[in-house]
């Protein structure tokens, strides 16, 4: 099924790594809720997808049904579900999440402004934008460096280099 770039794009990190099992659990979750997901009683055209053991992101194209705010607030109260099932945090937006060689790491962010005053996390750092908002922004500003990344902004006074 294709999705117009223009899809609208949710993104929930977890707070730790999902185990292969997990994800497993959470793709069946995430399938059934995006398959029976309903705005005004018109089925939206929806997906779901586990990226990196850590990031849940929904996807809706709203060429033929329109997300509307009860069913937004029915994909938070869906994702609220699985935080709880799980034993994850996937609201809090101060957990940072960056790369460092092939693992995918999260932090705090007072930890992770200690990082970059360390140079452990650079400007050529990749860092996560999980405030896109569509699926052509997904797929070229979601994995930036850190300095083309809004982090930029919050943290550019740390960097060391």
């Amino acid at each position: 099924m294709q999705f117009s770039e223009n899809s609208r794009v949710w993104v929930y990190q977890s707070d730790k790594k999902l185990t292969d099992n997990e994800v497993l659990q959470i793709k069946v979750l995430l399938d059934n809720f995006t398959t029976g997901w309903t705005a005004h009683n018109n089925q939206l055209k929806a997906k779901a997808e586990v990226r990196y053991n850590r990031f849940l992101i929904l996807v809706v194209d709203e060429s033929q049904a329109g997300a509307s705010g009860c069913s937004i607030d029915k994909s938070v109260n869906f994702m609220k579900q699985l935080q709880d099932q799980f034993n994850l945090n996937l609201f809090d937006r101060f957990n940072l999440a960056y790369r460092e060689g092939n693992e995918i790491l999260s932090t705090g962010r007072n930890d992770f402004e200690t990082l970059l005053k360390e140079g452990k996390i650079g400007t050529e750092t990749i860092v996560f934008n999980n405030l896109v908002q569509n699926l052509a922004e997904l797929q070229t500003k979601w994995e930036v460096p850190f300095k083309d990344s809004w982090h930029i902004q919050l943290f550019g006074n740390l960097v060391t280099a």
